[in-house]
């Protein structure tokens, strides 16, 4: 009898996996595949069983960066990445992916709302992030504890971020020219040199660093 195949990154789509969590899977024998060439395909079959026998744990990633050069750098695709992984190994079903691209001093952050949104709604079951502080740089247990409360639970894949140092520079450098513009105005040449101050602070802090 026929049987319809799918390939390795349709069945990643299927089961809400990475394309390197479904190889995985496939190397651990926790799912059969058919070499055909090449390539590695499922069977029909095969998905449909363990869409049955898996019991659902709903995840939301959230991943943060701090500024669009990060992003630019491929920082939060890595991050994503990363998380995807994490999930993948764990066999939850990822609800959606949230991003941010600001501080996370930043209490408004659109990704951040949308989070709260699912939390608040009882629409999942655990927040996966890399780091603490890429869901709130202070405060991160309040938040724990206001999650748990709707029955979701926040797992934090790493305890140290390398980069921390730096962006909780960044993170702090923002808030003084945010203050500064609206004291002095942003057109002021008070503001510029406060601007061009912090921004000398912030590069030779860096440079310590380094």
């Amino acid at each position: 009898m026929y049987q319809k195949l799918y390939r390795v990154r349709e069945v990643a789509r299927i089961l809400n996996l990475s394309v390197s969590g479904v190889k995985k899977w496939i190397r651990e024998g926790r799912i059969k595949a058919i070499k055909v060439g090449k390539l590695w395909m499922i069977p029909e079959e095969e998905i449909n069983k363990i869409l049955k026998q898996r019991k659902e744990i709903k995840a939301v990633i959230y991943a943060r960066v701090s500024s669009q050069k990060q992003k630019k750098e491929g920082n939060l695709e890595r991050q994503i990445e990363r998380l995807r992984n994490y999930c993948s190994a764990k066999g939850y079903v990822i609800a959606d992916v949230i991003t941010d691209v600001a501080s996370g001093l930043k209490e408004d952050r659109k990704g951040l709302l949308r989070l709260f949104n699912y939390v608040e709604n009882h629409e999942i079951d655990v927040v996966v992030v890399e780091f603490k502080d890429r869901l709130t740089r202070f405060g991160f247990e309040y938040l724990q504890r206001y999650f748990n409360s709707h029955g979701v639970k926040i797992e934090v894949v790493e305890q140290t971020d390398k980069s921390y140092f730096e962006e909780l520079i960044e993170d702090f450098v923002s808030i003084i020219i945010s203050f500064a513009g609206r004291i002095y105005g942003k057109r002021s040449q008070k503001f510029r040199r406060v601007k061009n101050f912090v921004k000398e602070v912030l590069t030779n802090a860096k440079n310590t660093q380094s």
